[in-house]
């Protein structure tokens, strides 16, 4: 019926809760931590949060509030063994649903989860649909995706104009599909076009199309991504590699919705939306007279940013998930899960390639992988091998340490992971290379780098 995750310090209640649940036919997930559980939390997905309030480390109460700050929906039932009324107070508060008193009634207990589960349906199926954690084929539960989902839902049934802002890899075209296939065009062709991929000398060709005999080798009429849009969306990826006179001829399209296929005089309409993407910043390069002020305010009706991935990394198990899901099913592989280790990796990396990345590193690791879960050994080596900060440090003394001595110790082993590489060194501690020579000076470490 659902996914319950119980967390309890004690192995055999675990043991005895499961058997109870698994009998209700539901599914059952078991931490013994409350840092265990919020890692479940993040990459499986919980129907209901089954947890004691006395945990080793965090307790269960810490457990909830955390619970209830990321998932709000999140149905969290407390067990106590001290059927404490102060206790059971307090989780309502802070936002548990019931509470349990220990012995368990198991009756109880399925009942309680039964109803949990039922009233979450609920509110979901009365939710809008960007609020769960994919919409229209993008995947994100971050505030920052969340975002991006409500701005599409508002503005896909719009006739407005859409740019599209974000590194590569973000999931450009994605959105501009899902503002398509949202919206009252859905029926109509989507035609992309990477303007960065065609030569400047081609590109208007490609876009309005061409007569026959109006150029050496036209020897029939051509239409262009304009005419075989029609009634539907054009997306242009990279607008910002356009030429100046592709620039005047878009503009006077966006303005009067008809153009010239080259070489011809006949106007052709055309009911279409434009959607345009770049990884610049578009107002910078036009206050730098490189790309027409008037145009950028044509296309930049409405502006939708999208997160690079490592400023997004709680959907980075999400996405890993999925993927894993896709390219083992592609592979038949029976693939279900990540060592925790890997997904401790794959949050530490920074992903410069962004959700691209992450992809085929994950189709990688899932063809390499000859279990059912994917281990370090499955993972690319510079993502494994990419040491948290907590990594870096020596062990730390009861007496306390020297704050000198601590800093010159992490330099130090930042030296000797990248080989004594100055550039690469000061990379990988986030500062300058004259900085990172200012400090080895400080600390005496150039006589390192002069013997080797």
């Amino acid at each position: 019926m659902g996914i319950v995750l119980v967390v309890d310090d004690e192995p055999n209640i675990l043991k005895v809760l499961s058997a109870r649940l698994k009998k209700h036919d539901h599914d059952v997930l078991t931490s013994l931590t409350a840092e265990e559980a919020m890692q479940r939390l993040t990459t499986e997905n919980v129907d209901v949060l089954l947890s004691d309030y006395m945990l080793p480390g965090k307790s269960g109460m810490h457990l909830l509030s955390e619970a209830k700050e990321k998932f709000p929906n999140l149905p969290v039932i407390m067990m106590t063994a001290y059927g404490s009324i102060e206790m059971a107070v307090e989780a309502m508060k802070q936002g548990a649903y019931d509470y349990l008193t220990k012995p368990v009634d198991y009756g109880e207990m399925c009942l309680l989860i039964d109803r949990a589960i039922q009233e979450r349906a609920l509110v979901r199926s009365k939710e809008p649909k960007a609020s769960s954690s994919s919409f229209a084929g993008m995947i994100g539960k971050s505030p920052e995706m969340r975002q991006v989902f409500d701005t599409v839902m508002r503005v896909a049934d719009t006739r407005a104009t859409i740019l599209i802002e974000g590194e590569s890899g973000t999931g450009k075209e994605l959105v501009a599909k899902s503002l398509h296939f949202e919206s009252f065009r859905k029926k109509g062709p989507f035609v992309a076009v990477n303007c960065s991929a065609i030569p400047e000398t081609l590109l208007e060709n490609e876009l309005f199309g061409h007569e026959k005999g109006s150029y050496t080798g036209a020897h029939r009429r051509e239409k262009g991504k304009f005419e075989l849009a029609d009634t539907g969306t054009l997306f242009l990826d990279e607008i910002t590699s356009i030429s100046s006179a592709v620039q005047s001829k878009l503009l006077r399209v966006l303005q009067e919705r008809s153009f010239e296929r080259i070489g011809g005089n006949e106007e052709i309409k055309v009911d279409i939306r434009v959607v345009t993407s770049t990884q610049k910043n578009l107002e910078d390069l036009v206050g730098a007279g490189h790309f027409r002020e008037d145009l950028y305010y044509r296309l930049n009706v409405i502006k939708i940013k999208l997160p690079p991935l490592r400023e997004r990394k709680s959907d980075i198990p999400l996405l890993a998930r999925h993927f894993m899901r896709k390219y083992s099913k592609e592979n038949n592989k029976g693939i279900k899960s990540f060592d925790p280790e890997v997904t401790k990796a794959l949050l530490r990396y920074d992903w410069p390639g962004n959700i691209r990345e992450l992809e085929n590193d994950i189709e990688r690791a899932v063809v390499m992988c000859s279990s059912d879960r994917i281990v370090p050994e499955n993972i690319r080596r510079s993502i494994i091998s990419r040491a948290a900060p907590e990594a870096l440090l020596p062990d730390v003394p009861s007496a306390g340490l020297n704050l000198r001595e601590l800093e010159k110790a992490i330099i130090l082993k930042a030296l000797e992971k990248n080989r004594w590489n100055q550039t690469t060194t000061a990379q990988f501690l986030k500062m300058t290379r004259k900085q990172l020579r200012t400090k080895m000076k400080h600390y005496e470490l150039l006589g390192h780098v002069d013997s080797k």
